[in-house]
């Protein structure tokens, strides 16, 4: 009986169509409005609905919200879906919009998702299948506000604590998949939603394996472990062979990230403009794409994403000045008996190999510093939260649609924000709310730009580099369509013919 058994699961799990997908860092918080990680907020979209996304080709497209229309500048009507239900089988309906919403703004939540919404004036149900927002003025974002992923109002209504909630490894949602387990350092498992309002997804499960850094993805792809993963511009260049050539499809785009060096401006040494002046004339960020990616990048100068309206053309990157560095540091007071004296911190993975680099070309300035390397986890909950850092290597996402606020307005510098390297300029704080009622195109992007110059000018961060997205998948999966809002967009269309 028992071989009969195993034999059934066995031809049972032979037959589930998996897709097999790398994570380089475990999920912290599987809630929408709590993931801030990569990690946890690519599984949680397959989970949760927004009322509106993006189709891809980043247009706004409808998904919780069955249409929308504007009552005036400042108040737009949502009508809901009749047909969503929650995966424990609930209905979902406009209750649960007004109880995400209030529970973004509750002082007990600490989110940065909160900073959208700050513009509202009031959220209100017309009925039990419509929601009416009211925003304090004309706002740019109206609608891209509720991208964000909505909660169950009868699971939680009576959660006293969402911070540390069980929900938050036991999600609930209204997506394409639901989460079978959850488990620190080991898979992670999605499971179709065969209920879900937009069609069940063609894939009957999706797993994520831990691969705590690149090489060990490689490995993994290459052994058949995994359908779509990263690759890294040396493995492209250098480390592939014929037989991964007919296994697997390369898709290369530009990435909607950036790297950087972020200072903590609480810090006198880093107050002074003269040190952070010099530490940016100090280092190659062309020779950190050449060495790191192999030439598959740009160098970035600036925190807004190219080919946007906010994006600032004139604004070039510095030239390495080795001479001009020295001489703005003395001024500041460091030299050979003195020298500026910093600790990098940054987490594992590739970074490491930017905090090594950087730490060569600023000795050749003069300026000592030591590179700590964390595991992420550790990395966000003991030094980027609680504001703990000399100087940082991270990544950030650039938005299709600029918002400055929660990263360079001052009211962000705060627990839970994003500002944690505490930039403060009365300019540009002035400027970003101006833009948020600013609702010509035109207009808005004239002072992004402007935004965008002053940053730069200030050296807060030190922006490093765009790179190129290099991503491999079996040719056994269809249908592939890159678009600028990534490779996985129609993952429900998806099907695997192995």
């Amino acid at each position: 009986m028992k071989i009969l058994i195993t034999l059934a699961v066995l031809v049972q799990l032979s037959l589930c169509a998996s897709l097999h997908i790398g994570m380089s860092a475990n999920p912290s918080r599987i809630n929408p409005i709590l993931s801030t990680d990569t990690v946890s907020s690519e599984i949680a979209q397959y989970i949760f609905n927004s009322l509106i996304t993006y189709d891809e080709n980043a247009s706004i497209k409808l998904e919780l919200a069955k249409s929308y229309r504007f009552l005036d500048n400042k108040t737009v009507l949502f009508t809901l879906r009749d047909d969503v239900f929650w995966s424990d089988g609930e209905s979902f309906s406009a209750r649960d919009v007004i109880f995400t919403y209030e529970t973004i703004i509750s002082p007990k939540v600490f989110t940065p998702y909160a900073e959208s919404f700050r513009h509202v004036e009031k959220v209100e149900a017309v009925d039990n299948l419509s929601v009416k927002v009211t925003y304090k003025y004309p706002y740019f974002a109206a609608l891209e506000t509720w991208t964000i992923g909505i909660l169950p109002y009868h699971i939680l209504k009576d959660e006293k604590s969402m911070m540390t909630s069980s929900f938050n490894q036991k999600p609930v949602g209204t997506g394409a998949f639901v989460l079978k387990d959850f488990s620190i350092s080991s898979n992670f498992i999605l499971d179709a939603n065969k209920n879900y309002f937009l069609g069940s997804a063609k894939l009957d499960r999706i797993v994520y394996h831990f691969a705590p850094d690149s090489a060990t993805e490689f490995l993994m792809l290459k052994s058949g472990e995994l359908d779509i993963g990263s690759l890294t511009p040396l493995q492209v260049k250098r480390q592939l062979d014929e037989k991964f050539h007919e296994r697997f499809n390369i898709y290369e785009t530009m990435s909607h990230s950036y790297s950087y060096v972020g200072f903590n401006l609480e810090l006198p040494k880093f107050q002074d403009a003269r040190v952070r002046e010099a530490l940016s004339l100090a280092i190659d960020r062309q020779e950190l794409v050449d060495l790191l990616l192999f030439g598959d990048g740009t160098v970035c100068t600036g925190p807004f994403m190219p080919q946007t309206n906010s994006f600032n053309p004139d604004v070039k990157a510095p030239k390495r000045d080795i001479k001009k560095a020295k001489e703005l540091l003395a001024q500041a007071g460091y030299n050979e008996e003195n020298p500026l004296k910093f600790e990098l911190i940054t987490n594992v993975g590739p970074r490491i190999y930017i905090a090594q680099i950087l730490q060569q070309q600023l000795k050749e300035a003069g300026v000592h510093v030591s590179v700590r390397v964390m595991e992420w986890q550790a990395f966000l909950n003991t030094v980027i939260e609680p504001h703990r850092f000399e100087a940082i290597v991270m990544g950030w996402q650039m938005g299709l649609k600029s918002d400055a606020y929660s990263i360079w307005h001052s009211e962000s510098s705060k627990i839970g924000g994003f500002n944690f390297v505490s930039y403060k300029n009365e300019e540009v704080d002035a400027l970003i709310k101006k833009a948020e009622r600013t609702i010509d195109e035109g207009e808005f992007g004239a002072i992004y730009r402007r935004i965008f110059k002053l940053i730069k000018d200030d050296n807060p961060y030190l922006f490093l580099y765009i790179p190129k997205t290099l991503t491999a998948v079996k040719k056994s999966i269809s249908p592939i369509r890159p678009s600028i809002i990534g490779i996985e967009h129609n993952i429900i269309e998806w099907t695997k013919d192995e």
